[in-house]
């Protein structure tokens, strides 16, 4: 699988301590090679002058790499996923961040795992995203895309929703509750995790619906089909507008009586991970599970 990267598109946040001089450890890790390297535009004032790279939109990234490579934490990645899904364009995390349940590169390792990578030694992993769609008296009035969660919330402190579930146009509860998560196996171990939802393996295809501090304490996370569509009613009597947010960064305004629909959508990311990547491993590590029985 040697010379299948013949462009490489490098992205992440410009504001990130440090991420200049990690953009220019990679740089000396593809230098060697004969490949074009595509800059994302609001990183171009971060690398040295006369570096041997083009300047380019992340979207244009997207349609032209045969590989990204995110240098930030996990927020970075899910930044840009929401493009490269799109093209399917395969992605390398480097992680400037804290968890990195994502970026599983370390700055450390650059100058040995990317040019591992870079030779086909990888193992590939796909992940589905989901779209979140409000619509208002039948007219749709916001779209977005979740690699880790949608989340369907008062926008208030100390403030409660009163909405009504469907899975597949199936009623299933009207609950009052600060908000529902609605969760990919990849946002299993993010806000998801933090409201007492299940981890789930990111090879599963399933969603996990979570209940923000339900006013009924038997309400718990049901785990359902991932191509199931979720239909959340915003029910009229409400006083206060809900917001609905896609990994955090993502908001729509949602209204009284609007509907959230929520489903898989077409498209995949597709994440390269360094040979022996475990997705348990990874768990032991950030979630500082315990690695041997102690007396």
């Amino acid at each position: 699988m040697q010379g299948k990267f013949k462009t490489v598109g490098l992205l992440g946040r410009s504001q990130q301590a440090d991420l200049s001089e990690v953009l220019q450890d990679v740089l000396r890790a593809l230098a060697s090679r004969d490949i074009e390297v595509l800059l994302e535009d609001e990183l171009s004032g971060l690398v040295e002058a006369g570096a041997a790279v083009s300047h380019a939109s992340r979207s244009d990234i997207g349609a032209r790499a045969d590989l990204a490579i995110v240098v930030g934490g996990d927020g970075s990645l899910l930044s840009a996923a929401r493009t490269l899904a799109n093209t399917e364009t395969p992605v390398i995390g480097v992680n400037r961040g804290r968890l990195g349940f994502l970026t599983d590169i370390t700055p450390d390792e650059l100058a040995d795992q990317i040019p591992a990578i870079l030779d086909g030694q990888f193992e590939a992993e796909h992940r589905f995203l989901l779209e979140a769609e409000v619509q208002r008296e039948g007219e749709v009035v916001g779209v977005a895309e979740a690699l880790n969660d949608v989340v369907v919330n008062s926008g208030s402190s100390a403030q409660m929703i009163e909405y009504e579930l469907y899975i597949n146009d199936e009623f299933v509860y009207r609950q009052r509750a600060d908000g529902l998560i609605v969760s990919t196996p990849t946002g299993s171990t993010a806000y998801s995790l933090s409201g007492g939802g299940p981890i789930m393996h990111p090879a599963l295809d399933a969603l996990v619906l979570v209940p923000m501090f339900p006013h009924m304490l038997s309400s718990r996370p049901i785990v359902i089909d991932g191509n199931s569509q979720i239909r959340v009613d915003i029910l009229e009597r409400n006083h206060i507008h809900p917001t609905v947010t896609c990994d955090g960064q993502a908001s729509i305004a949602a209204e009284p009586g609007d509907a959230v629909y929520v489903r898989k959508k077409p498209g995949r990311l597709t994440l390269l991970h360094p040979i022996g990547h475990s997705f348990y491993a990874n768990c032991r590590d950030k979630l500082r599970w315990s690695n041997a029985l102690t007396n």
